[in-house]
């Protein structure tokens, strides 16, 4: 069984936690397909028959992002309207393409866990805020499993500036590379 992890990190250079990830994630490349949007397509022009088929060749599907916004990237929006289309992935004329597909989020949060709860700061929960990706999957009848989350340590809203995901930990870093490619041996 080979996983496809699509990641969308606008700036995985600097990233930490993504890059981590993705780092890990490369040194089984016989389990684990590692395909950058951002890389793939600088120009954000999608080739929508390419990753098409890209899916259709793994057994699972993994989306690999930071929260920007309470939401993912703008390019991984943009690949969810145009590769998840009718007659592909949803509607009667063979759109059955995820049909039965595990699915799963790999996310990093940059806010605190508590401020991801009912009476946090923010009053949703993490899984609350990325319900509309459950639900095109669903919609999709592909398998939706869980969400993967590495929370940060942001104190107030604004303060992690980019790099700043640096003052992570390293064993907490390491701690969740291991634990994210686990959470998707698992699905």
């Amino acid at each position: 069984m080979k996983t496809l992890v699509i990641v969308s990190h606008p700036s995985i250079e600097t990233s930490v936690i993504n890059k981590r990830w993705v780092q890990e994630l490369h040194k089984y490349p016989e389990k684990y397909t590692v395909h950058d949007l951002y890389k793939a397509y600088p120009d954000q022009s999608i080739d929508v028959e390419k990753e098409q088929r890209l899916v259709e060749t793994h057994d699972h599907l993994m989306l690999q992002f930071p929260i920007q916004w309470f939401n993912c990237p703008p390019l991984l929006k943009q690949w969810l309207d145009e590769v998840l289309a009718y007659g592909w992935a949803y509607g009667s004329n063979g759109g059955d393409k995820l049909k039965n597909r595990k699915v799963a989020l790999g996310v990093s949060a940059g806010i605190k866990k508590a401020d991801y709860s009912e009476t946090g700061r923010y009053r949703y929960t993490l899984e609350q805020i990325l319900v509309p990706f459950e639900t095109t999957f669903r919609y999709c009848n592909a398998d939706y499993r869980s969400v993967f989350a590495f929370y940060g340590t942001e104190s107030e809203p604004g303060e992690n500036v980019p790099g700043a995901e640096a003052d992570q930990p390293v064993d907490e870093l390491e701690q969740s590379a291991r634990n994210y490619l686990k959470f998707i041996d698992s699905l």
